[in-house]
């Protein structure tokens, strides 16, 4: 189990034989993920939101991060790919938990596709396999998804910190503007982005309250910067 190795070795809690700490991790993304679609539309799952359409525009955005100009020098932004990575895997769950699978089932289809061993070769074309396939079949693949991880070393703790905080700036947008219009995403010339990978690296995210305290020093941010 390739890309989830470092949690296994990292937690010795983990229990395969009731999907242990991984199979938790990934309930509390999918449950996450139901709280912000919620957040922006009580009865998201009924609105036949276009959420593939959400990720193969991502998958662009992508892989202008990563380069494909042959007719410039180009070198792979690593980290905007690996927060690309995150925003599709938002969209991703989002597809799965439109189905009404109950989250525990999703959970261990997650775990298991995670789990692949297979796809390798040019990040670029597993990307566009994996773009092909969500225009195709307007679903996520989640095998495709794992071959991109490991393409990129998103390993599944960069993934899950990194889900967690961007859920919360979500909500942060939403709290403040975002649907009105009224919410400013640069901050002093820095994108809200660029600041949550700031405020993630001085937080545990171990921690209980972690989701609560980057909630907190969102705000402090926002108010010293944009409302002063």
């Amino acid at each position: 189990m390739l890309l989830l190795r470092n949690v296994l070795q990292c937690c010795p809690e983990y229990d395969s034989q009731h999907g242990g700490f991984v199979h938790n991790q990934l309930k509390t993304m999918l449950e996450l993920q139901n709280s912000m679609n919620t957040r922006v539309h009580e009865q998201w799952m009924s609105q036949g939101f276009e959420w593939y359409r959400a990720v193969w525009v991502e998958c662009a955005e992508l892989m202008d991060h990563y380069g494909w100009k042959w007719w410039k020098k180009q070198s792979p932004d690593v980290e905007q790919v690996k927060l690309e990575l995150i925003d599709i895997w938002h969209f991703g769950l989002s597809l799965l938990l439109e189905q009404g699978v109950e989250v525990d089932d999703i959970a261990t289809q997650l775990q298991e596709g995670l789990s692949d061993l297979e796809g390798t070769g040019d990040f670029r074309n597993l990307l566009e396999s994996f773009a092909g396939f969500t225009l195709e079949s307007e679903s996520f693949n989640v095998v495709y998804f794992a071959h991109l991880m490991r393409g990129i070393d998103l390993d599944f703790d960069a993934l899950y910190t990194g889900y967690v905080g961007k859920n919360v700036l979500n909500f942060f947008r939403q709290d403040h503007g975002y649907q009105e219009g009224s919410y400013q995403k640069n901050w002093d010339g820095k994108e809200d982005n660029e600041h949550l990978v700031e405020l993630v690296q001085d937080l545990d995210s171990n921690q209980d309250d972690f989701k609560e305290q980057l909630y907190l020093a969102l705000s402090q941010r926002y108010k010293t910067l944009c409302m002063n």
